[in-house]
């Protein structure tokens, strides 16, 4: 029996009123989950607590997860690890970065919470949920308890379902960046009948769709898929654009990997007529800020703008 109680301690998630210049008769607010801590932010908290919870109460001492070289999802288990006393193991795709571990911002404060990694071919990662790949860790490591790529599972998606509050009734669209489907799921099982809960994907392909009704009843969700730049953590200098006029504009950071392609498609919806005149519509920022060094790094390299 998991206990129904805060296991970090949660700041205030706070609704920010986005005056946008779009000149538009809507209503934009930025539910702030980024600020819930600096590095177990956003939905990453959602999807640990219980997750976390589920662990102690079972006396697991070990957790062993799954990510990419610049994962939020890495970086926050990580933190809990070293808060909470739990050894952790990072399964990271990419062969090549065990050598670059001090290059990588991402995997070097991993390391510094004190978590381990096991580096693989991009092969071997797609077998990741194969039986015979997991035995062969289990003999590896012996007992541990196991946090999907992401964080996705039943223990997240309840998290993910107390992102909204009573205040957020008000609401009729809910807006959500989507990566594996476990905060969109969330929101929608919390979401009233009124409301229309919209998900901007970060990746392609329709296999989402299938993989988030798995853990929803309700229909009042859509996906849209207009707007992931070319696929997870693809950018381009529109983007890069977006996100900094956005941060000049209202002193908010987002990501570029989720929040700031969701933004940019609400914005050019808006645009479009896609909401409805006088629409209350409030849009979920879900952190991913420490990924940011990571990916200006990839942008020198590639001679595009940097993210402010």
């Amino acid at each position: 029996m998991i206990e129904n109680k805060e296991i970090f301690k949660l700041s205030n998630s706070l609704n920010d009123r986005i005056e946008h210049e779009l000149n538009y008769s809507v209503n934009l607010y930025l539910k702030r989950e980024d600020q819930i801590h600096p590095i177990i932010s956003g939905n990453k908290y959602r999807k640990l607590k219980y997750n976390i919870a589920f662990a102690k109460s079972n006396g697991y001492k070990t957790l062993l997860t799954f990510g990419g070289a610049f994962s939020n999802h890495i970086a926050a288990t990580a933190e809990v690890g070293k808060v909470y006393g739990f050894k952790t193991i990072g399964i990271i795709r990419g062969e090549e970065l065990q050598t670059k571990i001090q290059e990588n911002e991402t995997l070097r404060y991993a390391q510094s919470c004190g978590m381990s990694f096991k580096f693989i071919s991009r092969a071997n990662y797609r077998e990741k949920s194969n039986i015979d790949f997991f035995k062969s860790l289990k003999e590896e490591f012996g007992t541990f308890y196991t946090i999907p790529e992401g964080g996705t599972n039943e223990y997240a998606i309840k998290g993910c379902e107390e992102i909204l509050t009573k205040t957020d009734e008000k609401f009729d669209y809910i807006c959500c960046p989507v990566g594996t489907g476990g905060t969109i799921a969330g929101l929608i099982n919390c979401s009233k009948p009124s409301q229309q809960v919209f998900g901007f994907s970060a990746l392609k392909g329709d296999f989402l769709k299938e993989d988030i009704s798995k853990f929803v009843s309700k229909n009042n969700w859509k996906l849209n898929f207009d707007y992931h730049f070319g696929g997870y953590a693809k950018v381009n200098k529109d983007l890069i654009g977006f996100i900094n006029d956005f941060k000049d504009q209202h002193n908010i950071q987002l990501d570029p990997v989720y929040t700031g392609k969701m933004m940019y498609g609400i914005y050019d919806l808006i645009k479009k007529g896609f909401f409805k005149k006088g629409a209350n519509i409030l849009a979920i920022h879900t952190g991913g800020i420490q990924g940011i060094n990571g990916m200006n790094k990839l942008l020198i390299k590639k001679e595009l703008p940097i993210i402010k």
